[in-house]
């Protein structure tokens, strides 16, 4: 009796079979609910490959398909790992090009030709195409069948970790190139005023998102800085973020005016940005050489955390609309802040204070700024890696920190190199 005939009986363990649920064609699909499909058209081959399996010590099931088709259908609705017996004659395709279309519709099937005594060649150049052995047909045995089996699954199974480790050498080296783009070494004269940063990626993508900032100080002694932050993440953000940081470092060594900067951005912004939706909040400030004031210029980000001695407060000038929101119709105003000798001012991001420390909570403003007065003795690269930290750390329970984070603490120096 074949298998596949409308009067067969179920086979017992350990290959219960069941017909595919609406198969067009019962005599020809058969489920049997595991992980080993068997694509053949001769029904005393695959009468041939069950006995084997029944007799080996795989424990597997078994589904048989006459045609390709029926096993690309199949595939397409399985994702467990599978291991494709394949013929190389079928009635709708011949030869490798049955390899081929499974390789290239799934993927992570792993494939063992089945060929006649003659065609060893044809095993070779299959395993050669993306099928992982070959079995002559006249030369069956239940162990070397089991073993073949075995074997080819767990071949797959490398080829995948494999896959998987190139994918994330990969990422890391775009994550370096990003990194170099968006985190760039401040471009000071001297050591007289000090940029410390710190960046932090969230939890949730692999990539550096769209933070970035950047310090420069002109030929006269201004020290310009930016920090930002483009809306949403992954790859296209960051790239976008890049773009914005190295068209503001151009914009302040061409001398372009900190307002036409703004606008600038958000030309830029707009014109490169693949969604409408996508906006940047930025703040731009400018230290005069004499140091007893900041100029501040905010669109759309949060406010900064402004360090006197052991002194700290959250400051917030006033501000405009983000970069991108209403193109063209923005409006930026310039605030001035006095500082005192040693003052600093922290901008950050608002992944730093945006973290869950509840079910319901976030830390937020306010408890940014009392976690920053409790650390307020430290100086400026301990400061910052401990709001960093304990941020970080009020997250934890709760996920962590899923938005990035970048730090950016700035001041004039009161003795060389100050930290």
């Amino acid at each position: 009796m074949r298998m596949g005939a409308p009067a067969r009986p179920p086979i017992t363990a350990p290959f219960p079979v069941q017909t595919v649920p609406g198969a067009d064609d019962r005599d020809s699909v058969w489920d049997v609910s595991g992980s080993i499909l068997l694509v053949e058209d001769d029904a005393g081959d695959a009468l041939l490959v069950e006995e084997m399996l029944a007799d080996g010590e795989l424990d597997s099931a078994l589904t048989w398909c006459k045609t390709l088709s029926e096993a690309l259908a199949y595939l397409r609705a399985h994702r467990a790992p599978i291991c494709v017996l394949l013929d190389l004659h079928l009635p709708d395709v011949h030869g490798l090009r049955s390899v081929t279309q499974i390789v290239e519709s799934s993927p992570d099937a792993a494939i063992v030709v089945l060929t006649g005594l003659a065609e060893a060649d044809a095993g070779l150049e299959a395993v050669a195409t993306g099928a992982q052995d070959y079995l002559v047909k006249g030369r069956l045995d239940p162990q070397a069948l089991s073993r073949a089996i075995r074997y080819a699954l767990q071949r797959k199974q490398v080829e995948r970790a494999a896959s998987a480790l190139r994918a994330n050498q990969l990422m890391a080296q775009e994550n370096a190139r990003l990194e170099r783009g968006l985190l760039p070494v401040p471009l000071l004269n001297d050591d007289s005023f000090q940029a410390v940063a710190r960046y932090e990626p969230g939890r949730a993508h692999g990539l550096l998102s769209g933070d970035f900032y950047d310090v420069v100080q002109t030929a006269d002694g201004t020290v310009r800085a930016i920090i930002g932050d483009v809306s949403g993440h992954g790859a296209a953000e960051a790239a976008l973020g890049v773009c914005l940081r190295v068209a503001w470092r151009t914009a302040v060594l061409c001398g372009t005016d900190p307002l036409q900067q703004l606008g600038l951005l958000e030309s830029i912004l707009v014109a490169e940005r693949s969604d409408p939706h996508v906006f940047a909040t930025v703040t731009s400030l400018v230290f005069p050489p004499g140091r007893d004031r900041v100029r501040v210029v905010r669109a759309g980000h949060p406010g900064l955390l402004l360090r006197r001695g052991t002194d700290v407060e959250w400051v917030e000038p006033e501000g405009g609309m983000a970069l991108g929101l209403l193109p063209g119709h923005g409006q930026w105003p310039v605030t001035d802040l006095e500082l005192t000798p040693g003052a600093g001012l922290v901008l950050f991001t608002d992944g730093l204070f945006e973290g869950r420390t509840g079910p319901r909570t976030r830390l937020g403003e306010e408890g940014l700024l009392d976690m920053a007065r409790s650390r307020a003795q430290l100086a400026a690269r301990p400061f910052i890696d401990a709001l960093v930290a304990g941020a970080s750390e009020a997250a934890t329970p709760h996920g962590g920190l899923a938005d990035d984070v970048a730090v950016l603490h700035l001041g004039w120096r009161n003795t060389p190199h100050e930290q």
